[in-house]
């Protein structure tokens, strides 16, 4: 190919000359059979203006006879008629080296070549004539992704995202489009532009399509504000990830607290911030939400008893309180709702005991505790080994254990029995012994048997109840 302003020989496919420096312009080729047509149509026109000529010479001067017409006028009005196709031809042809499909193909000419620049500058020249044509910008798209110039290719395809050209093109190339972004930003491990190019698109079908790379916000369960209630907040997010908490106001970052169960708001005021990181290391906004959770707290419990020293066997009551369930400590520890529930009046214990109740609503609110003290000394007693000693002697005699281990007639496995507590009978305190099996795996299970003896003669009786539900000795 030789440089149009030189002469100089250059290798096809420069654009530029290496030796004048002058732009070379691609001209594109004619169609065989539009370039023959319009020859032949020319030829014709130079042989008739021949003939014109020849005839004009010859005429000295103008024999025009009555009856007789001249063909000098045909032979013009042929002239201008094939002029006229000549014009039609070659304005066919200047619109058909103009189409999208012309242009089209000869850059996939150029391409099967290699010669991408100069396909390149095919589908621009189409493009600007058709901009409605997403397939010109995809078809660039792909050259410039061939020659690894990732940049110029996502600037190809950002022409059919703009917001701006958004009605040249239907949706489906518009999601094509997206995708194909996605793509070279996943493959540059540009996550965050992923993440900005989805926060920005207002089509929720196409960042549903893409949304496990999209960091949203933590969406709370409860919109902030005043409640009355225990309010179990649950936090969530778009797609796969963790979220980041803080529950006092402090900006959360990743050392703070991992969501994993509901957070459950209870009386006073609870500013939480959040905010969600994805797979793929992209931060979210931080978002804050205020509670203030007003709850009325249970009175405390009211327990008849007061502290104080007991000689004979008395029964621990307290009063119920209307919506909330009492519980109770032995041990010192303080009462929760996973302590021993308090379901009626409990024996008291012999020696010094330190009782702890608690009333807990049914929002899991939990009232003031109240501690009592008891300390039950019956004087003249015997003591408790000597009467479970005395129960299973009784139960031998009555032939209800076959020996003082245990043994009985009944079962394979052997009875045991164990001090419970100190229980008023009538006008008389008797000891209460419970009943326990062992089937030799050397577990033990309690039996629904209570024994009592009682506490100063040691005699041995079975607990029961009469008609009015009260406790009674049935004497063995």
């Amino acid at each position: 190919m030789k440089c149009p302003h030189c002469g100089h020989e250059m290798p096809d496919g420069y654009l530029l000359c290496d030796k004048c420096g002058e732009e070379i312009q691609i001209v594109p080729d004619f169609e065989p059979e539009i370039e023959n047509s319009i020859t032949e149509t020319l030829s014709t026109l130079v042989s008739l203006q021949e003939d014109i000529d020849e005839e004009a010479e010859g005429e000295e001067e103008s024999i025009v006879r009555a009856g007789k017409r001249s063909r000098k006028p045909q032979v013009i009005l042929a002239f201008a008629i094939l002029f006229l196709a000549a014009l039609v031809s070659y304005a066919l042809y200047a619109y058909h080296i103009h189409t999208a499909d012309y242009q089209i193909n000869k850059a996939a000419a150029y391409a099967e070549k290699g010669a991408y620049s100069e396909a390149i500058a095919c589908l621009e020249a189409a493009y600007a004539d058709y901009p409605e044509e997403a397939r010109i910008l995809f078809l660039e798209a792909d050259y410039y992704y061939l020659q690894q110039m990732d940049n110029y290719a996502l600037s190809a395809l950002m022409k059919i995202i703009d917001k701006d050209a958004a009605y040249r093109y239907p949706e489906e190339d518009v999601e094509e489009a997206y995708g194909k972004i996605v793509t070279i930003y996943a493959n540059q491990k540009e996550y965050g532009l992923i993440n900005e190019l989805l926060r920005a698109c207002e089509n929720e079908r196409i960042v549903s399509m893409f949304q496990s790379y999209l960091a949203m916000e933590p969406e709370f369960s409860y919109v902030e504000g005043s409640y009355a209630e225990v309010i179990p907040l649950k936090l969530s997010s778009n797609t796969a990830g963790t979220i980041y908490y803080t529950m006092d106001g402090t900006k959360p970052d990743k050392n703070s607290q991992i969501y994993t169960s509901p957070l459950f708001l209870e009386t006073g005021e609870y500013t939480v911030s959040a905010f969600f990181v994805n797979d793929y290391g992209i931060e979210s906004d931080i978002v804050t939400k205020t509670y203030v959770i007003n709850l009325a707290v249970p009175n405390a419990p009211v327990v008849e008893l007061y502290s104080g020293e007991y000689t004979e066997a008395m029964m621990i009551a307290v009063e119920p309180a209307e919506g909330c369930n009492t519980f109770y400590t032995t041990d010192e520890s303080e009462p929760t709702a996973d302590s021993v529930p308090y379901t009626g009046p409990i024996p008291m214990p012999l020696g010094k005991t330190l009782f702890k109740f608690v009333n807990i609503s049914s929002e899991g609110i939990a009232s003031e505790v109240t501690t009592r003290t008891f300390t039950l000394r019956l004087r003249g007693a015997i003591p408790t080994d000597t009467a479970v000693t005395n129960l299973v002697n009784r139960l031998v005699a009555t032939g209800y254990l076959d020996d003082p281990t245990g043994k009985n007639p009944r079962q394979s496995g052997v009875l045991s029995y164990q001090f419970s507590s100190v229980l008023r009978v009538g006008e008389e305190d008797y000891y209460t012994i419970n009943e326990y099996y062992d089937d030799g795996t050397g577990l033990l299970s309690r039996t629904d048997k209570v024994f009592l003896v009682q506490v100063y003669n040691g005699t041995a009786a079975q607990l029961g109840y009469d008609d009015n539900g009260e406790f009674m000795a049935n004497v063995l």
